[in-house]
């Protein structure tokens, strides 16, 4: 199946911290679907694209900047349904003739309520069947007066003008963000959009992968790349992935830096070489890792470390193997999205990941990262229609940089092993209350602190632990898991009894946002 054969839709990206969502919820509906940051759009590129719809995205500016972002202005005479989101319906309403407006009193952040103008609207199809829409909102400034041929269509407490429409020229603007799945019925605001504009939802995850070979053929050419291979989800799916696309010239380099879970080097090792005729190198670098992250307690020092070692390490493997040019890596969106901005836009950094903003500046190879635009959900879809077995694409999520930042304060080797240790128990309680399908993400993170206990009547002085499961849906937001006293009660004895090292267990009950999944 050719991409050329698909209708197109452009997203502009001013920004947002969540523009790769709204890809996501168009590939739900077999839309294809691009991002490209404004600067990079002009008449030329519009004409070129030939954009079906066009989709605005949110951004961290004010419209009432100087020099803030702008759409170009050919794209409004395309005469394609537009539809503009938080900062993109502020553009389109002072580009067309409205005002927006900066003061005290119109910022909305987190949960807000729409309720219905009571007219009839075709994107609006199915929502306001009790007058109000739950929805996310994140602005600051809000529009005060439409464009002309404009109306309003819903309203919030501080957006006089939450849902705007000129039916006429199929043209919708939304201050909230629909993308989010904190505006429940957003995904059938999308759907609604790409019915009107005609798309017959034709895109699939197989295309995708006919994509991506193609476009690591064209990348790679006849060069020799070698994968970083983690066991993980991540790392397996875009192996498998660059394998069927240039075969023996790729090779993978797995790196046992001294911080992987429990048996984890020998299960992945023998998992490859058994089930997968691909070249592997296991690389046992413990005591290079350990030896520079000894003592060391900040964690972006621990991920830039980590990162720059990888590197190091890949090189060396690099030139073992006749010198490969690329290094292919499992980095995902929210990797991308918390440490740079995907499209090169004015989005903010959250914090580096290991294979993104702790890369060194001065690589000597070439990255292949056939993954970054998906989610992990996505990247579980393509690794069934790679073949991956169910039991494998099924494994909860693990971090490239490892215990390194489930260890937060000083590393040592005795806490690692106390980890793993602890680790190893946790999730073996949830595998055996049949918990581990149900659990995006669960581990088990040392805490920098030791405290008072008594076992066997004597005094100990050992580690607290804090336990994590949250459930997620595309790792950009995430609760935690609602385990029962009772479960919490029998797995904290385990630990406690079967752990030497421990004398005490909590489990973290915070969110995402507030905070990150993992601990550093």
């Amino acid at each position: 199946m050719s991409i050329i054969s698909h209708d197109r839709l452009l997203i502009i990206d001013f920004g947002s911290q969540v523009t790769q969502l709204i890809a996501r919820r168009l590939r739900e509906l077999n839309v294809y679907c691009e991002i490209h940051p404004f600067q990079k759009v002009d008449a030329a590129f519009l004409r070129d694209f030939a954009p079906k719809a066009v989709i605005l995205s949110g951004g961290p500016a004010s419209v009432l900047t100087e020099g803030s972002p702008r759409a170009p202005e050919a794209l409004f005479g395309l005469g394609v349904p537009i539809l503009a989101i938080c900062y993109g319906q502020q553009v389109m309403m002072q580009q067309l003739g409205g005002q927006v407006t900066r003061g005290h009193g119109t910022a909305e952040f987190g949960r807000a309520y729409v309720t219905t103008a009571h007219k009839k609207l075709d994107i609006l199809d199915g929502w306001f069947e009790n007058g109000l829409e739950q929805v996310w909102m994140s602005h600051g400034d809000n529009v005060s007066k439409l464009a002309p041929g404009f109306d309003v269509y819903g309203t919030s407490p501080n957006a006089p003008y939450a849902i705007t429409a000129d039916p006429s020229r199929h043209f919708y603007a939304v201050q909230f963000h629909p993308e989010v799945h904190h505006t429940p019925n957003g995904a059938k605001l999308y759907e609604n959009f790409v019915k009107l504009a005609g798309f017959t939802g034709d895109w699939t995850m197989g295309a995708y992968r006919e994509q991506a070979i193609a476009a690591i053929r064209e990348q790679v050419g006849d060069a020799k790349v070698i994968c970083g291979l983690s066991g993980g989800v991540d790392s397996s799916v875009a192996a498998v992935l660059i394998h069927e696309a240039i075969g023996e010239q790729l090779t993978c380099v797995f790196v046992d830096h001294g911080l992987l879970r429990q048996g984890e080097a020998e299960e992945v090792v023998t998992m490859f070489r058994d089930h997968y005729n691909m070249p592997l190198i296991h690389a046992d670098e413990q005591d290079l890792f350990l030896t520079a992250l000894d003592g060391q307690s900040d964690p972006e020092t621990k991920r830039k470390i980590i990162g720059k070692l990888f590197i190091e390490v890949f090189e060396n493997h690099a030139k073992s193997v006749g010198g490969a040019k690329f290094l292919a890596q499992g980095t995902l969106y929210p990797d991308v999205i918390e440490s740079v901005s995907f499209s090169g836009g004015p989005s903010v950094t959250i914090k580096s990941h290991h294979n993104v903003g702790g890369l060194p500046e001065r690589m000597h190879m070439k990255l292949v990262e056939p993954l970054r635009e998906l989610f992990k959900d996505e990247v579980r879809e393509l690794g069934r229609e790679l073949g991956l077995p169910e039991s494998f694409v099924g494994r909860h999520p693990f971090p490239g940089p490892g215990l390194a930042i489930r260890c937060p304060g000083k590393i040592t080797r005795p806490k690692l092993e106390i980890l793993r240790k602890a680790d190893a128990v946790y999730i073996d309680q949830i595998r055996k209350h049949g918990l581990y399908d149900e659990i995006w993400q669960a581990f088990v993170a040392i805490l920098p602190v030791r405290t008072v206990g008594v076992m066997g009547d004597g005094r100990t002085y050992d580690y607290a632990c804090a336990l994590r499961a949250v459930t997620s849906v595309d790792g950009m937001t995430a609760d935690y898991y609602p385990f029962t006293h009772d479960f919490l009660g029998e797995t904290a004895t385990r630990i406690i009894n079967e752990v030497e090292g421990i004398n005490r267990v909590t489990y973290d009950i915070t969110s995402k946002p507030p905070g990150t999944i993992e601990w550093e």
